[in-house]
Order: C-alpha cells, then structure tokens, then sequence
C-alpha cells in the first residue's frame, strides 16, 4: 500500500488494485517503491530486481572461471611439467591439491570477512590475488624455477578461498525469490568452465616436446594468456562489481538486512549450524561427492595415459567433456529448482545418478575404446558437476537466515579436506593396484553420500519464510482495504446522494 493510500483510507486507485492482484499472485518482488509489504515495524519494506544483477553475476562467474582454470592447469599435463622442472607425479599432484589444503584453514576467517565487509572487498582482494598470482608464474619458467612456480599457484590457491562460496551469497543479496537457484547456477557456471577449459587448453598450448627451450616458450606463452585475462578481470572488478543493490530483492533479504549488526555472531552462527543436523549431513554427503569429483580431475592425466599412451590431449578432451556435461547439468537443475522447489527430491536423485556414472566409467575404461569412455565421462560429469549448485542452495534452504556464505564454506571446506585425501589414496591405490582398483574406492564412498543424503530432513526454511512474509503483507494488503471500504460505507450521505 502506498504511504498515501494508508493515510487517507478512503480511495482505492488502479495503480492501488494492481499491485493488490500482485501479492495475491504471490509476486512481492514486483511492488515497486513503497507499495511493497510492510516490516515489523509497520512501515514499507520496499523489495525491487535490478538488470544490473546479471552484470553482477556474470562478472563473478568470469573471475571465478580464471582462478579455477590453474587448478587443473598442471596436472591435465602432469607428465610434462615433470619433465620440465624434474620433479615427481605427487609432487605435480600437489599442484592442484594446493587449492583444497589453503582453503580448509583460510575459509573461516574469510567468510567472516565476507560477513563484515562484504560482497565487494571479498571480489577485490580474490581477483587482486589471482592476477599476482598469475604474473608469479610467468616469472617461473625455468627447469630450476619449481618453487616459484608452485609460489604462484599458491597465490591462486588463496585467491580461490575468497571465490569459491560466493555463488549462493550473490544469488541471495541480488535475485528475486523465483530465480536465485538458477543465479547460483550461473555463479558455479563459471568454475566449472575453468574447469573445462583448464582440461582443454594447456594440452594443446603445451605440446609434448623433447626441446625443453621450446617446451619453455610453450609454457610462458600459456602464462602469459592467464596473466593477461587476469589483470583484465582485475581492473572490471574495480570499477564495475557493486556491494549490494539499493533495495533489497525479496522479503527474506529485507529481514535479514534489517537486523542489527550487533545481534550477529559468527562464531554463534557456525555453532547453530553444526547443531542442525539435516546440514551435518549434507556436509558430510557434499564432501564425498565433490571430493570425489577432485579426484578424478586431479589424475585423469594418469588414468588415460595409463591405459592410452601418448593420450595427453585427449585426457584433456575427456576432462573437457566431463565439465561441460556438468555445467549442462548444473543450468537444468538449477531452472529445475527455480520452478519445482525439490531441493531433497533432486539432490537424492542426481547423487544417485552419479553412483551409477561412476560405475558405468570405471567398467568401461580399460575397454580399449577411446569414443565410449568420451560417452560415459560425459554421463559421469553431467551428474557428478551438476551437482555442485544444487548442495549450495539446498543448504541455503536448510540453514536459512544464517548466511550464505557461512553454510557455503562449510559445504566447501568438507569437499577440501575429502579431496585431499581421495586424490591421495586414489594415487596412491592406482599406482600399487591400477586404475580399476582405484575408481571402485570413489563408488564406495559414493555409495555412503547417496545413502546420508536419502536421511537429510527437507526443511526447506528460506521458501518457508518468503511464504509466510507474502502471507503477512498480503493480510496486511486485505485489512487496510477493508478498514478502506468500511469507512466509504459508514460515510452520512449527502441530501443529493440520497436525491
């Protein structure tokens, strides 16, 4: 109701009847200015969607799709990089395992930062770090330059602590109600077509040759690349990413904006949400799975080229499939939430569905046939990718109105510490009983995810709180327009009315 309207009780406009027709069709979101519901303290709690939104998103999707690109960058070429700098398989393991050990002491601290200082200081320190980074690694290519190198993809580690559980934390301050699991889509879009293009590029940028000066200008000329698109995204993030709109895009934000600073403990927070035990599980469930799927990116290098020698490029292709099935999976389950709100039902059904991938994977890779093991990676990747933004907004659902980004990171740094050690105990597995041996220790684990998943309670608390402030406003909305309508037919009529 507008200031206007509630002040003189006595006309109801057109403008007034149509957004009356919005809260009953549940769209809160559209209410422009001070039409829209009111706060607890009685006044208007104005809610507006903004174009710029998408700017937001797909700026963070770009820097995020930079930093994920160098975790694989190494090891989908591992057999060069040891020949480069004379060092061991592990050693080039550690290359990508760098960025799940930084992130399991660093994301706490972080999150907190993100808490306090918010969105834009998180955006400026993660992609300032990821362009230092990068420039560290063009300085390291030389045989006897290992520890510069590994400097630089330590920065970039760092850099991904302060990107990686954004995706549902931008998706919540920016999206209406209806679309922040596919804006969270978009968000992990672009670390899984780092991802992709991390598989993809360096095989071909880096080909494998015996001249080692011009392995080297290979190499630099792959750094360059990065170090290039990095500052680039740098210098965006300065001058376009925003901390938050001026107006909130749903309800559930205008409340927890509302709330003071004071009352907000983040130790209190982290404490609430390991007491809620559907979360628990999903942290545990959330781990297995994309530990497993760091896994396997990690070795793939060592999976294919064990079985096809001199198959560097198409290991990357594979990998390449894998993610890109994933990002496929990750936009359909996303809209799929948007317009279900099934979070319990589709997050069981994809985990299961990526036990069954990673069955049919590893059946069919020492087959001998290239083309089918592109066939199944792909199913593999639709799921197993895919799944990453549904864990996201699914705990969002189950841990609301604590922040996004708290939950995210637990979620994140679960997924770390399993990664480190599948890709470990897989390594070390593959190298005493093969690759089959290995890939049945991920459906193992597999195995048990889909199990505590079938067990996490669906309390889905941020679509139940969007509800009920529909509700009330729309109440409120009913109330005044009778209190309206009562006094236009308690008015005296006039002698010419009555005429």
């Amino acid at each position: 109701m507008s200031e206007k309207h509630a002040q003189e009780d006595i006309k109801l406009d057109p403008e007034d009847l149509a957004n009356h027709a919005k809260l009953e069709a549940g769209d809160a979101s559209k209410l422009p200015g001070d039409q829209s519901p009111e706060d607890g303290h009685g006044e208007p709690q104005p809610t507006r969607l903004y174009k710029r939104r998408w700017i937001i998103v797909f700026l963070f999707s770009s820097y995020s799709l930079c930093n994920s690109y160098q975790w694989i960058q190494y090891g989908i070429i591992g057999n060069i990089f040891m020949k480069f700098y004379n060092v061991e398989a592990f050693t080039i393991d550690w290359m990508s395992m760098i960025y799940m050990l930084t992130y399991i002491p660093l994301i706490f601290p972080v999150t907190w930062l993100l808490d306090k200082k918010g969105l834009r200081v998180i955006a400026l320190v993660g992609t300032a770090l990821n362009c230092v980074g990068t420039w560290i690694k063009v300085a390291s290519v030389r045989p006897d330059l290992f520890a510069v190198t590994f400097l630089g993809q330590f920065c970039c580690s760092l850099a991904q602590v302060f990107i990686l559980g954004m995706p549902s934390k931008i998706a919540s301050v920016w999206f209406g109600s209806e679309e922040v699991s596919t804006a969270c889509s978009i968000g992990v879009f672009g670390n899984q077509m780092g991802c992709a293009i991390g598989f993809l590029l360096p095989p071909i940028l880096v080909p494998n040759v015996e001249d080692m000066d011009e392995l080297a200008k290979h190499i630099k000329t792959m750094f360059y690349i990065t170090a290039g698109v990095a500052t680039f995204l740098f210098i965006l993030v300065i001058f376009v990413f925003q901390e938050r709109p001026k107006l909130p895009p749903t309800l559930a934000q205008a409340s927890a904006r509302s709330m003071p600073p004071e009352d907000y403990s983040y130790v209190a927070s982290i404490l609430r949400l390991l007491r809620n035990k559907p979360f628990v599980l999903l942290i545990v469930s959330y781990g297995l799975n994309v530990g497993c799927y760091y896994a396997v990116g990690t070795l793939l290098n060592r999976m294919i080229i064990e079985r096809y020698p001199g198959e560097e490029v198409n290991a990357g292709r594979i990998g390449l499939t894998i993610v890109v099935a994933g990002m496929v999976g990750s936009l359909i389950c996303g809209i799929w939430l948007d317009r279900t709100k099934t979070y319990k039902q589709t997050t069981l059904a994809v985990y299961i569905m990526t036990l069954v991938g990673m069955i049919i994977y590893t059946a069919t890779l020492d087959q001998g046939l290239l083309w089918v093991v592109f066939i199944t990676a792909g199913c593999l990747g639709f799921f197993m990718t895919g799944y990453l933004p549904l864990g996201f907004e699914f705990a969002a659902e189950l841990t609301y109105p604590e922040s996004e980004g708290t939950s995210s990171g637990l979620l994140n740094c679960s997924a770390q510490v399993f990664g480190i050690i599948f890709t470990i105990c897989q390594g070390k597995i593959i190298d005493n009983f093969g690759t089959l041996a290995g890939n049945i220790f991920l459906c193992v684990f597999l195995l048990i995810g889909s199990a505590m998943t079938g067990l996490i309670k669906s309390d889905l608390r941020r679509q139940n709180a969007n509800r009920l402030a529909k509700e009330e406003a729309e109440r409120r909305m009913l109330e005044q327009d009778y209190g309206a309508t009562t006094q236009i037919s308690s008015q005296p009529q006039t002698p010419s009315s009555q005429a």
